[in-house]
């Protein structure tokens, strides 16, 4: 039944709101009821004393007064004030010397008079306040003091009568004190309201700017969580804590939407590397199935056509040996498994070397090749087999892509700009070699030259490995050698010029000679 009767959850505008409302609304009402406290105190305060004084001050001139009329009464003449305040003046007998009449006291008020006067007969100030009388309004009503009244007016001398001063609540022509205190008290509350009506507004503008960016970030997370990961909220003016967290979603942002097309990516190389590997398997697979049931069922009954047949197969069982060797050195190259040999290593001597086995293939192709290396350049650190293999892609890369009368051109020049760093890439090295192999081939689109070191990637996507195509992996296990390096490689082509393809590799760092043997294994990742 309770349930029925609860409240719907507030929002945090709301609650902001009424939070800044309830604190600033009691520091209102404790504030004015404390200003109105403090001024009726202070008026009822001032009030006494004033009336004190005033009784003093008349006591003294009566007591003047009776000992210069010869300390007898009878020669006082009968004393009052011409004014609203009511005066009583008695003997040490009782009897009344002021000229003021009692028929505008209460009955119920002598008792409190005549004690109060009794009590300034023996000496003692005494105050309190007449109360009137219910059914008279014209009853005086107010609050009073009585003090005693010393012979010649001063202190030391012995009593002989007693004075009673009284402060009318209302004086003539309806003035008030206490019409003025409920004045005073109005205006206090008025200007509380006031201040009150300030609170409020600015409460619910404070509440607002406040609130407003966590609206942003709530609707932003909502649409995050619908799988829109690009949404960003506009952070606050003021460098708080709320400026903080808007940043920081952001940054969260962004990078949950560069993780996820990151995993996108990710999930679509899968895609293609599976089709790309099924792609390549098909055809020798199908060769290989086609030939053997040829033989199996001696559809090829001639002895010579049988072993062609049967060399056939065996290429193509080495085709799929090789592509799976690519993808396993692909393998162990990203992951981090294969370890370099890393020493100095002259470059201009290890491209002579590697054209010594390619240079063949290439004059046969009527390709010309240059080593413009020159002997003074030095030594880089990096894994000579590592290299070499690196070398040889690129090179019949550029053997396939180029007509004959074409040239292939390998360079080096120093780079001192420090490429981004890898894991495994030696301390300690400012300045780095690009080497660049260049052919005068037919060249690569610019839709293409983005993704020609993705695993798999062909220009011609219908051409395969049957066709001088390769495995796919020849530019990736290349991009992943050098990255072992902790260099960096890119290319650049121009369709019907040709192609360049240039990689860094650190400089070796002279060495003391003592040090050559501990820099050596040092230098291995």
């Amino acid at each position: 039944m309770l349930e029925r009767f609860s409240f719907p959850s507030l929002g945090l505008r709301t609650k902001l709101a009424l939070s800044y409302l309830a604190v600033a609304l009691s520091a209102i009402l404790v504030l004015v009821i404390v200003v109105s406290i403090a001024v009726q105190n202070y008026f009822y305060t001032a009030q006494r004393d004033q009336l004190r004084s005033s009784a003093e001050s008349y006591a003294q001139q009566i007591g003047q007064l009776y000992q210069r009329d010869g300390s007898n009464w009878s020669n006082v003449p009968p004393i009052d004030l011409y004014g609203p305040d009511l005066f009583i003046v008695i003997d040490q007998s009782g009897n009344a010397h002021s000229g003021r009449s009692f028929h505008e006291v209460a009955q119920e008020d002598f008792p409190a008079i005549n004690q109060a006067l009794e009590q300034a007969l023996q000496g003692h100030e005494m105050e309190g306040s007449l109360q009137g009388s219910a059914g008279d309004s014209n009853a005086f009503s107010g609050p009073y003091i009585s003090v005693p009244i010393y012979d010649n007016g001063q202190t030391n001398g012995h009593i002989v009568g007693a004075l009673l001063l009284a402060e009318p609540n209302q004086y003539p022509r309806g003035f008030s004190p206490y019409e003025f205190l409920a004045n005073v008290d109005q205006i206090i509350l008025i200007a509380g309201a006031v201040i009150a009506v300030g609170a409020v507004i600015f409460s619910l503008l404070l509440a607002r700017r406040l609130a407003s960016p966590l609206v942003s970030l709530t609707a932003a997370a909502e649409q995050m969580k619908n799988g829109d990961y690009s949404q960003r909220v506009e952070p606050p003016k003021s460098q708080d804590e709320i400026g903080a967290l808007a940043s920081s979603f952001n940054a969260m942002a962004a990078r949950i939407e560069a993780d996820v097309n990151e995993l996108r990516r990710q999930e679509q190389v899968r895609r293609d590397l599976v089709a790309n590997i099924a792609h390549d398997l098909i055809t020798p697979l199908t060769a290989i199935q086609g030939f053997s049931e040829a033989l199996a069922d001696d559809v090829i009954a001639d002895p010579k056509s049988r072993q062609e047949t049967a060399q056939l197969i065996g290429r193509e069982v080495q085709r799929l040996r090789r592509m799976v060797r690519d993808m396993q050195q692909m393998s162990s190259l990203e992951t981090g498994r294969v370890s370099l040999d890393i020493a100095p290593l002259n470059l201009q001597s290890l491209v002579d070397e590697t054209l010594a086995v390619i240079g063949p293939e290439c004059e046969q192709a009527g390709i010309a090749v240059y080593n413009e290396i020159a002997p003074t350049t030095p030594p880089v650190l990096a894994d000579s087999d590592r290299i070499t293999q690196v070398l040889l892609n690129l090179l019949d890369n550029a053997r396939r892509h180029t007509p004959s009368g074409g040239k292939i051109i390998i360079g080096a020049s120093i780079d001192a700009s420090e490429p981004s760093r890898q894991q495994g890439t030696p301390a300690g090295h400012s300045r780095w070699l690009t080497i660049w192999v260049s052919d005068t081939g037919v060249g690569i689109g610019p839709v293409d030259l983005p993704y020609i070191f993705d695993r798999f990637f062909r220009i011609d996507r219908s051409r395969t490995g049957s066709s001088g195509g390769g495995s796919g992996l020849g530019l990736s296990i290349v991009k992943a050698i050098i990255t072992a390096h902790g260099g960096t490689i890119w290319a650049e082509s121009t369709p019907g010029m040709g192609t360049r393809i240039s990689f860094t590799l650190p400089i070796a760092i002279k060495q003391p000679q003592n040090q050559e043997q501990n820099a050596a294994v040092d230098l291995k990742p």
